[in-house]
């Protein structure tokens, strides 16, 4: 998944909840300065398997070759969640994202955001709702 939005919109905030709702104990910090944070997600009571999240932040990237250089691409190309902050830093380099999540700061109101989710892959599509007739 990646998350789009500026400075402020929420990024690591939704990220950090989502990871809490499945189970993440403890503090999750932000991978502003990291890049990437691992976490071990727990079996679900309802039967979800464990698995792997990481949390990206490309935010001081100036150029999308620092992906490669990281050595990312063997995350980003096994199993678990990706959920990547500023994918745009590093240009056409990630691979397709399932989900894309767009935050916005209202400007009537600071303190509200509006939140778009785009499908970029037919398992994306099949996790979102149906349109409204």
């Amino acid at each position: 998944m990646t998350l789009h939005g500026t400075l402020g919109a929420g990024k690591t905030s939704f990220a950090r909840h989502l990871l809490q709702a499945l189970g993440v104990a403890g503090r999750i910090k932000s991978p502003t300065y990291t890049v990437v944070e691992s976490h071990a997600v727990p079996a679900s009571p309802a039967g979800r398997p464990a698995f792997e999240a990481h949390h990206f932040d490309f935010y001081r990237f100036e150029d999308p070759q620092e992906w490669e250089d990281a050595g990312l691409r063997e995350l980003f190309a096994g199993p678990g969640l990706k959920l990547a902050e500023w994918p745009e830093r590093v240009g056409g380099l990630l691979p397709p994202a399932d989900l894309a999540l767009h935050l916005a700061i209202d400007a009537g109101d600071p303190g509200a955001r509006t939140v778009r989710l785009e499908a970029g892959s037919v398992r994306g599509r099949a996790l979102l709702p149906e349109p409204a007739a």
